[in-house]
């Protein structure tokens, strides 16, 4: 069994407030959540989480995770305009983009970000648009798999992001020609890996790119930016990662190959589905079951609130409410209302005999859920509710509306 995030009573609590579907997270996870990988870079002395905003784009969370020490990595106008409201600003926005417009290389100059150059055309991009900051950081992409690879991320050689070995050395050398003066490595290589020793053997590439970099060109990196890629366990018979163990695992890199150097770089992470994944779950109600050549659970929410697995065919597990004890005894496929035969977040899953009306739990639903939500077939998007620490709900995003939907048509 998967225990929910969330208290019974803080579900019904906001079962009594606020109509299904919405999402509900669970601040104390939160902050146990980042306590942990703080914990376990606690050895690190400018450690720093860069919470990635796209995973859970809300400013009462953001705020949550503010007031814990963490930053904001952000990838857009809107993310950089959202993390600046909450206060955070200058080195506490990391600014990585990719294809970046130049309104947005000119906003993350104007906040003081730290900016993350995706590709080494966009040097010349942003010393014409923007200028060349004093602290700027590259973003590399290796060439061979670390950790597993995965539907997210797809093969090392066909991501879109990041530059090859030596167009980090080439953007490096023209960035301190054109008058930047400290600098960082970015480098995201995996996406929900539950691989234990995916960030040691991204430290173990990195590090050693970082003490090459030395030797070359005489730059001592900064910071070494991991991103994120560590994973949650989705399924219920996945063991979740030991997030101390890893640390421990990148220390000892850290000791063999930087210390030697006489390099000190700060470590950051991007971990927004670590952090945020496990505090989420989408409250839904059944609204019909449907018998053909299959038993259909019909919900109130569907892909356009939680897209991941029609996206990816990403596994989520669901549980009844007040039934999570109960045995699975009928195979049926939970489904939404969109007219797209995807449109399922299970499918031939045991549940608990079901009847309108009851409340389904999808778990794990905290990042990359209400953020990658769409309008097809013109559904509108589910509130978001976040249960404080002394449980009670607080509306953090209304549900939208017709009028929202319509607004920016010309009828």
């Amino acid at each position: 069994m998967k225990a929910s995030p969330c208290s019974p009573d803080a579900l019904d609590a906001a079962l009594a407030q606020f109509p299904t579907p919405f999402y509900l997270y669970d601040e104390s996870t939160l902050h146990q959540r980042v306590r942990d990988l703080q914990e376990a870079f606690s050895w690190n002395k400018g450690f720093r989480e860069y919470f990635a905003v796209k995973a859970l784009p809300n400013p009462a969370v953001l705020d949550v995770l503010r007031q814990l020490g963490c930053g904001a990595d952000c990838a857009s106008e809107a993310e950089l305009i959202m993390a600046n409201s909450i206060g955070l600003t200058g080195e506490d926005l990391m600014f990585t983009s990719n294809n970046t417009p130049a309104e947005e290389f000119v906003l993350a100059r104007k906040l003081g970000a730290i900016i993350n150059l995706d590709a080494l055309n966009l040097v010349d991009f942003l010393d014409e648009t923007a200028g060349i900051p004093d602290l700027v950081c590259v973003r590399y992409a290796p060439d061979h798999e670390i950790g597993t690879q995965n539907l997210i991320m797809g093969h090392a050689r066909e991501a879109k992001f990041g530059m090859t070995r030596e167009q980090i050395f080439t953007a490096l050398a023209s960035l301190q020609q054109r008058g930047a003066r400290r600098f960082g490595v970015h480098c995201m290589a995996g996406s929900n890996s539950l691989n234990p020793t995916y960030y040691p053997e991204l430290a173990r590439e990195v590090f050693t790119l970082a003490v090459e970099i030395k030797n070359r060109l005489g730059i001592e990196l900064e910071f070494v930016n991991f991103g994120g890629g560590v994973g949650i366990p989705y399924r219920e018979d996945e063991e979740p990662l030991d997030i101390h163990a890893i640390g421990l695992g990148v220390q000892k890199v850290y000791a063999a190959i930087l210390s030697p150097a006489g390099l000190e770089p700060a470590l950051f992470t991007e971990l927004g589905r670590y952090i945020a994944g496990p505090a989420g779950i989408l409250v839904t109600r059944v609204r019909h079951i449907k018998d053909s050549y299959k038993r259909y659970v019909g919900v109130d929410a569907s892909a356009s609130d939680l897209l991941r697995p029609a996206m990816y065919g990403a596994y989520h597990h669901i549980t009844v409410a007040g039934r999570e004890d109960e045995d699975g005894t009928t195979l049926v496929d939970v489904v939404g209302s969109l007219c797209e035969n995807n449109d399922k977040f299970a499918i031939d899953r045991r549940l608990p005999e079901v009847s309108p009306g009851d409340i389904l739990i999808i778990h794990d639903a905290g990042a990359h859920g209400r953020s990658m939500g769409y309008n097809y077939n013109g559904k509108l998007r589910a509130a978001e509710v976040l249960i404080r620490a002394d449980g009670t709900p607080q509306l953090i995003r209304r549900a939208e509306t017709l009028d929202d939907y319509f607004a920016t048509l010309t009828l």
